[in-house]
């Protein structure tokens, strides 16, 4: 039978507790191996000849078998087919972990919100595990194409970092939420901002990759970096994944703000006070507003768009732990004792 917990007069199902903590251990450990998988694949990583390119999509170095090649409208610049020449067995393979890992990370929060009997939403891990969790989500969605294989090896690093941290220096035992977050709004507002920020995380990387490709161009690496920049796709694929991503992220986030704005007003009696976290959050949008805006205006140029995105992701991390731990706000939900 469930071992039941009372904690402020409410049921804690301490079996449930112990399975999701259990499948965040396990998804980690997966992820890991995932990471490993695709930084195989990267090291191994060939360019492939006029001949092989040819052969993508129709049984060639393409993903096909995985159903990896199908279109997407993120990427049109004839380079999201760009696959390496060699065998793709450790980018499926990575592909596959990443899939199962994501299973697992989903049954964790799933579980946590059952053990407490609420929306899991109520301190940093959980925040956390969310996040990573949609984060994850947009890139099996989004990093589909061969070409784009090649990100999961920088997209993991920040996720499992992400993960790392919030399980051992902000876990907090599954207890029920403080008064404060006992809203229909819990749900809404944060999923919205988890969803937004999670998507951002892929922008975010993917400009740190434009920037490198832009360093090296395609077919004139030298150097040091060579191996490391030589597997990338072009930059204009690279710059149009991290703007139409954001275009996709960014409002996602700015509804998450308002619709906090309008929940800080039934609980506080004022739509916006300033607070730290809602200071940090509005910083983060004006900066995706104008990173938009600069992708968008010829005068600026890409390259200098992709340093305000990496500024804009650069506030959303910061917003995320030294805000919610560091500074005392009205927003110091971080379930830290």
């Amino acid at each position: 039978m469930n071992t039941l917990l009372l904690a402020q007069g409410l049921p804690i199902d301490e079996t449930l507790s112990t399975y999701s903590d259990l499948a965040f251990r396990t998804s980690f450990g997966i992820y890991v191996l995932a990471l490993i998988a695709s930084l195989i694949y990267y090291a191994g990583f060939r360019v492939a000849k006029v001949s092989d390119r040819e052969l993508v999509g129709a049984g060639g170095p393409g993903l096909t078998g995985s159903g990896l090649t199908e279109s997407t409208s993120l990427t049109d610049t004839g380079d999201e087919n760009r696959a390496s020449a060699g065998s793709m067995r450790w980018a499926r393979i990575a592909h596959l972990f990443v899939i199962v890992g994501f299973v697992f990370q989903a049954t964790a929060l799933v579980l946590r919100g059952l053990a407490t009997d609420r929306f899991p939403w109520g301190n940093m891990y959980e925040f956390i595990l969310g996040t990573t969790l949609l984060a994850m989500g947009a890139g099996l969605i989004l990093l589909r194409k061969p070409a784009l294989q090649v990100v999961w090896p920088f997209m993991l690093v920040p996720v499992l970092v992400l993960l790392f941290f919030g399980g051992t220096h902000l876990y907090s035992d599954a207890a029920p939420v403080v008064p404060a977050l006992r809203s229909y709004w819990l749900p809404i507002h944060v999923s919205i901002i988890a969803l937004g920020s999670g998507i951002l995380l892929i922008p975010g990387v993917v400009s740190i990759m434009y920037l490198l490709r832009v360093w090296q161009p395609q077919g004139q690496e030298k150097g040091w970096a060579a191996p490391l920049t030589r597997p990338l796709p072009a930059a204009e694929t690279l710059d149009r994944l991290a703007y139409r991503t954001t275009v996709i992220g960014f409002p996602i986030f700015g509804v998450g703000i308002l619709l906090g704005a309008v929940w800080a007003e039934s609980a506080w009696g004022r739509f916006w006070g300033w607070d730290p976290k809602e200071t940090a959050s509005f910083i983060s949008w004006v900066l995706y507003a104008g990173y938009l805006h600069a992708r968008a205006t010829s005068g600026w140029g890409p390259k200098k768009a992709a340093w305000i995105n990496i500024a804009g992701f650069a506030v959303l991390v910061f917003n995320l732990f030294f805000i919610n731990i560091v500074v005392s706000g009205l927003h110091s939900y971080a379930g830290l004792n």
